[in-house]
């Protein structure tokens, strides 16, 4: 492709420049012959150091927001941003020929846009979907390494879904990734908030960042669906400029409520309320994973389907990985996995196993290192409070001394009445927890989920929780009889 053509929207360059393109990347690893090379400045790297470097792998051009020593180079208010455009014009602008809907929020994200392309080919749609745990450009998926992509593997994904039939995309939206505008020019059909409580606070580094970041979803997007009984959402309503539907489990004046919930461990049962009472079933437990529902179905409404069909559509949900998991344990007591890592999903995966427990909760948690430090005490106050149990452990370190972050966790926890134990290593951890377990006991092993992997100071190792609880349940003998 000629450069000229995917700068269109980006810059100019004169007739003499316009050489032919066959690769763009920001990244100096993937540069090769006749690459375009995007320099970005980001927290760990400056792309514009590695200019002579790109130049001598093959790079033919440059994009940066600097005036830089190159024969052909593009200045731009925002390489971010020229990135997504010469990312969608690389493909050809694929998201211009499909339905994309985009979901924020703290939490719920994963499982809202699994329940809306559930809603959707449910009804005939055949649908796509880019998130944290897999993405899916026709029928088979592969496992995802971001929530949502860097702008060239976007552009390819929406490429994809068009090649594979697709005519919906349900895209899972990060503050991070709105913060780097990854989906810039990309118009939404509809969008959605889920929630919006503390996280990722190092990277925006105060809430007003975090909130404003969530917020740009909605500037190109043809309707907004707001959870409005959250504080930060209903605050902050008056800066979102599209129309607005609104879903709430406390206001039945909202486009969307719901009432008479009960949750059990099968599921939760409630009434949603729209033109009329619909009677609904989503078969994953808790409560929270009801305004997950109310999300979509009220999108899934407002695209053209019938309430009453997507309500439906809920009962057939055959749930996502890792996110309130229930994993076969033949056992007398219950195992569950959740992606859980933020206060307000602790307080919602924690309260719900509760209210199906006939006896302890048993919590495992860790978590992770060099990310937002102010949570782990607080987590670790209410897994105290709301858990029979706890067993403190690791969850992706990463770079940090794992034993600070332990004891960070402690803060918290020790402000609490209940039991608790402290052992580093993960796989140990559930060990104990299944050893302990007894009859109608619940055991939480929360914060990884989906994740098959240990992040360390020395990389990333295999960790898959689903296998090392089969492991152990596979023992006759009692797990760890030696503590």
């Amino acid at each position: 492709m000629k450069l000229s053509a995917l700068l269109k929207g980006v810059g100019e360059i004169s007739p003499s420049q316009d050489v032919e393109i066959e690769n763009v990347t920001d990244k100096l690893s993937e540069v090769k012959k006749n690459t375009l090379f995007v320099c970005i400045d980001g927290d760990s790297f400056d792309g514009n150091d590695f200019i002579p470097y790109a130049a001598k792998k093959g790079a033919a051009a440059f994009i940066s927001e600097r005036q830089v020593n190159a024969d052909i180079s593009v200045k731009v208010p925002s390489a971010r941003k020229a990135l997504s455009v010469i990312a969608a014009n690389f493909y050809g602008i694929p998201a211009n020929k499909l339905e994309i809907i985009g979901i924020t929020g703290t939490n719920g994200k994963t499982t809202t846009a699994f329940l809306v392309k559930h809603i959707l080919e449910n009804s005939g749609k055949k649908c796509g979907l880019t998130g944290t745990v897999q993405k899916y450009t026709g029928e088979k998926s592969v496992s995802s390494t971001l929530t949502t992509p860097e702008p060239m593997e976007l552009q390819k994904a929406f490429s994809e879904m068009l090649e594979n039939g697709c005519e919906y995309c349900v895209s899972e939206i990060s503050s991070q990734a709105l913060a780097q505008s990854r989906a810039e020019g990309v118009h939404f059909c509809a969008a959605a908030v889920t929630n919006i409580t503390p996280e990722h606070l190092n990277y925006h580094l105060n809430m007003e960042n975090y909130i404003s970041s969530k917020l740009l979803l909605f500037e190109n997007s043809d309707f907004a669906v707001l959870n409005i009984d959250d504080k930060n959402i209903f605050d902050s309503k008056k800066r979102i400029a599209c129309p607005q539907i609104t879903i709430s489990l406390k206001d039945r004046l909202e486009d969307f409520y719901a009432q008479n919930i009960v949750s059990t461990a099968l599921g939760v049962e409630f009434e949603l309320l729209k033109d009329k009472i619909y009677k609904a079933f989503i078969p994953i437990p808790g409560i929270y994973n009801v305004y997950n529902a109310l999300c979509a179905v009220a999108i899934c409404t407002e695209l053209g389907i019938e309430t009453g069909v997507c309500v439906d559509a809920l009962k057939t949900f055959g749930g996502v990985e890792g996110r309130c998991e229930k994993i076969p344990v033949n056992r007398d007591f219950s195992v569950i996995i959740d992606y859980a890592h933020t206060p307000d999903g602790f307080e919602n995966i924690i309260s719900s196993a509760r209210e199906f427990t006939k006896n302890r909760v048993i919590t495992v948690f860790g978590c992770g290192g060099d990310r937002d430090k102010s949570k782990r005490s607080v987590m670790g106050k209410i897994a105290g409070e709301l858990s029979d149990a706890v067993i403190v452990t690791d969850d992706n370190p990463r770079t940090e001394n794992p034993v600070r972050i332990i004891c960070d966790i402690l803060e918290g926890l020790g402000k609490t009445k209940c039991h608790y134990a402290v052992v580093s290593d993960r796989k140990d951890a559930i060990g104990l927890a299944l050893n302990i377990a007894e009859k109608d006991d619940t055991v939480l092993i929360l914060g990884k989920g989906h994740e098959k992997y240990q992040i360390t100071a020395n990389g990333k190792i295999p960790f898959d929780e689903k296998k090392i609880i089969e492991e152990f349940l596979k023992q006759d003998e009692k797990i760890w009889n030696s503590h």
